[in-house]
């Protein structure tokens, strides 16, 4: 193939009387070569394919989604068509999607402020980034209302990262999650960094808070909050969210379950391992990074936290707690119980609204699915569900049953008539009016009057 600089050289020294061969032995190119280029029967500066292109099947795909949703990330659109048979790589891919000018155009995604950004240098094992992420419009079999809730922690070295779910943003939810996150993670950093959330520090302030101290001090790290309005002081983890957010979120279909949501989750990050990077020269992985960083292994147990979850309990005398059903005693139908649980045991205690403890169970794992019943409320369920039935005779639904009196009587009201007094008893016999009227029809004779 000819540059665009040697075409023009080729056609210019064509143009002063050199032959072919000599100006194939002047440019070091074949002789075939250079007669396609000068007879205009290729173009310079492209390749002739070499066959059919093997992006084409999915090109309709690719604009139908595209079409959909403008600012999908060709990361996530290449996860689907790779699913669906295509075989190319990353840059191929995207350069198909610039060829066939599949993205739509976005006019104010065009608008870029331009500003100085410092690079912060990050030593293994110093820092972990955490932030909640919410995401809006969950699954509406989830119950979560209008938005789930993402806790997600990042190593600042090697931007490895993880996240959990969490029903809530309070404090013993956010130290579910993060236990969680850092034995994801493999270990604890020396410092663990957050904005200005109510549940770690004083938002005003930015001083920790006395219960989130004993956290710290439970693993062991520093707790460093960010500066008001300084959000790129924590990148590593907005990036994360970022790639949560459009390579996993934003494709979740209606009918996954949370834990399956977590499960796709984990998956995406353990992929996102794999992202390349060059450090001192040398090329390596997030993996490799991750590494290298120096934690140290967080306690056997997490931090002691307590929390109370609000459930209502089903006819079946049931209370739903994280994928499993546990029994309370009947006659609770209906009612409304708080699910409490501390971080670290394996027993949960139903707690009603008078704070009285009406079962204690051991935890089932989350999503497992199972009934946990104690023996003694089933034997109580069983009794006062017998005992509800009756061994009379069913009702007759064919019987013949007119209006009482008693609905006589308010019929009556309704109507204007009085229900009591003299007027309530006359009764017009009508035979008797028949019978007078036949007499007044003839006329009398003179025998029935000397009679």
């Amino acid at each position: 193939m000819l540059t665009l600089e040697e075409d023009v050289e080729a056609q210019a020294l064509r143009a002063q009387g050199w032959s072919v061969s000599a100006i194939a032995r002047h440019l070091g190119r074949d002789r075939k070569t250079i007669r396609r280029y000068l007879a205009g029967e290729v173009v310079p500066g492209k390749r002739r394919s070499a066959g059919p292109d093997p992006f084409e099947p999915f090109v309709a795909y690719c604009r139908a989604r595209l079409a959909d949703d403008p600012h999908l990330w060709a990361a996530t659109l290449l996860d689907e068509v790779t699913e669906l048979g295509y075989q190319g790589g990353y840059s191929t891919f995207t350069r198909a999607l610039r060829r066939y000018q599949l993205r739509p155009h976005c006019e104010p995604c065009q608008v870029s402020r331009g500003r100085d950004v410092a690079i912060i240098a990050h030593p293994p094992g110093e820092e972990t980034q955490w932030d909640w992420l919410e995401l809006p419009d969950p699954p509406p079999g989830w119950g979560a209302g209008k938005q789930a809730h993402l806790l997600v922690g990042a190593l600042a070295h090697s931007s490895k990262w993880r996240g959990v779910l969490a029903d809530a943003e309070d404090f013993p939810h956010l130290i579910e999650a993060l236990d969680q996150v850092v034995r994801r993670l493999g270990g604890v950093t020396q410092v663990w960094r957050f904005d200005r959330m109510a549940t770690v520090c004083h938002p005003a302030s930015g001083r920790i808070t006395p219960a989130f101290a004993q956290v710290a001090k439970h693993y062991g790290v520093r707790s460093v909050t960010c500066p008001p309005r300084r959000g790129n002081r924590k990148g590593v983890v907005e990036k994360a969210n970022h790639s949560a957010a459009q390579r996993w979120w934003r494709t979740l279909g209606d009918d996954v379950t949370p834990v399956e949501a977590q499960a796709g989750l984990d998956r995406l990050a353990a992929k996102l391992d794999s992202r390349r990077r060059v450090l001192d020269g040398e090329r390596t992985t997030v993996a490799g990074l991750a590494a290298a960083e120096r934690l140290h292994a967080p306690p056997l147990v997490a931090f002691p936290a307590e929390f109370d979850l609000p459930r209502t309990v089903t006819p079946q005398a049931l209370v739903a707690f994280r994928g499993n059903s546990y029994s309370v005693p009947p006659g609770l139908g209906g009612a409304q119980v708080q699910v409490r649980h501390r971080l670290g045991a394996d027993v949960l205690r139903i707690v009603t609204e008078g704070g009285a403890t009406v079962a204690v169970h051991h935890r089932a794992p989350d999503g497992a699915g199972r009934v946990v019943r104690d023996d003694g409320h089933v034997i109580a369920l069983e009794h006062a569900a017998m005992g509800a039935f009756s061994t009379d005779r069913p009702c007759t639904h064919k019987t013949r049953r007119p209006p009482s009196a008693a609905a006589l009587a308010e019929a009556a009201k309704l109507r204007g008539l009085p229900a009591t007094g003299p007027a309530a008893h006359v009764v017009i016999d009508l035979a008797t009016y028949a019978a007078t009227a036949a007499k007044l029809g003839s006329a009398p004779t003179y025998e029935s009057e000397e009679d």
